[in-house]
């Protein structure tokens, strides 16, 4: 019987590491070590050690004795509260993320013989979208984006680890993540669930808040997870680098029938509104809304959506005056290597909402 292999997933409470967490443990071949500060609801197998990345001493001792570790997923990201996008071009924020994957790798790598595989989540900031626009679509064979960027600081990082050594390294660049996590910074669901639960509540139709149509691609939290999966696992994709994302394109305002179809509401007309802005004014209504269906998720919307909101806002290109230029990658490379998996945004969308309401984070 072969051996299990046993994975390492950082940054567990997150997007990403929450459902990578759930994947692998509905795996029988693998066990599964979870690492966040906090400890997110809904682990059923995995065994869960509570790590702030940040503290060196705390890391030597936890990773240090993890000798038997064969995969790390490594999902952990420090933002900069209160200042999302600006903080993509912070040298602080850079060199924290710098610091965290240290902490992690240097006692880790000491101590785990067996290490096969470290998989490293990047996005489409590798290709320069918080700066300039790029040609579509973004191709992993191009040459570095010349800016500033923790992706860089950690991938040459891990790629100096790697020199000479039996593991290797993969890296994925999903586009706009789409999944269960509460308190997150990159989740734009929790904010548009609030946003459209106000709005019903107050018995007004659901009113595009964004800017002109950005053309965009999505990724799954679950595909997401099977892609960190076929990376450990297929040798094709030792120290390579692909893009991740459902297989289709959008944009938020044809995305925004949709929306309202989840929570029962009539479209009105598009009426921009920053989310950043005004959902911090609208604590009151949220929580009203909380008390009357009875909803699990926090009465305070920061609890709930982090710094989410401001995200949602980007993507959705509130306060541009023109179209932006679209942002779109290909998917071709991870094809060619034996990655097919796909799924309809729409569908996407459709499923996410329907596990809020279900768990009780949104009303039906």
């Amino acid at each position: 019987m072969p051996q299990k292999k046993k994975i390492l997933v950082v940054g567990a409470s997150g997007l990403v590491g929450f459902e990578t967490v759930r994947h692998f443990e509905r795996l029988p071949d693998w066990e599964v070590v979870a690492t966040s500060r906090r400890k997110p609801d809904g682990l059923t197998s995995a065994e869960h050690l509570s790590v702030d990345l940040l503290d060196g001493e705390r890391c030597a001792q936890v990773f240090g004795s993890m000798h038997d570790v064969t995969h790390v997923a490594y999902a952990a990201v420090y933002e900069i509260a209160g200042d999302l996008v600006a903080g993509w071009q912070n040298q602080k924020q850079m060199q924290t993320n710098l610091t965290m994957i240290r902490n992690l790798f240097d006692p880790l790598e000491q101590a785990a013989q067996g290490l096969e595989h470290f998989t490293l989540l990047q996005g489409t900031k590798a290709y320069g979208v918080h700066i300039e626009p790029f040609p579509v679509p973004a191709r992993e064979r191009w040459p570095r984006h010349q800016h500033d960027n923790f992706y860089w600081l950690q991938q040459d990082y891990i790629a100096e680890k790697q020199m000479g050594k039996r593991w290797t390294w993969t890296i994925l660049r999903p586009q706009l993540i789409f999944g269960e996590a509460i308190k997150g910074n990159l989740n734009v669901l929790p904010p548009i669930g609030v946003y459209a639960a106000i709005e019903r509540e107050a018995g007004r139709p659901l009113s595009y808040p964004g800017g002109p149509p950005l053309l965009f691609e999505a990724v799954d939290t679950e595909l997401l997870a099977r892609a960190v999966e076929w990376a450990g696992t297929t040798p094709a994709c030792g120290n390579e680098i692909y893009n991740i994302c459902n297989g289709d394109v959008f944009t938020f305002e044809n995305l925004w029938p949709t929306v309202a179809e989840c929570f029962g509401m009539e479209l009105g007309p598009p009426k921009p509104v920053s989310l950043a802005e005004s959902l911090p004014r609208r604590e009151a209504e949220w929580a009203a809304v909380v008390d009357k269906h009875g909803l699990k998720a926090p009465r305070s919307i920061h609890d709930f959506v982090g710094e989410s909101a401001e995200l949602a806002d980007f993507s959705m290109a509130y306060g541009a005056d023109e179209t932006p230029p679209p942002v779109v990658m290909s998917t071709i490379k991870a094809r060619q290597h034996g990655f097919h998996d796909c799924i309809d945004t729409e569908d996407m969308l459709r499923k996410w909402f329907a596990r809020y309401q279900e768990a009780g984070l949104l009303p039906r």
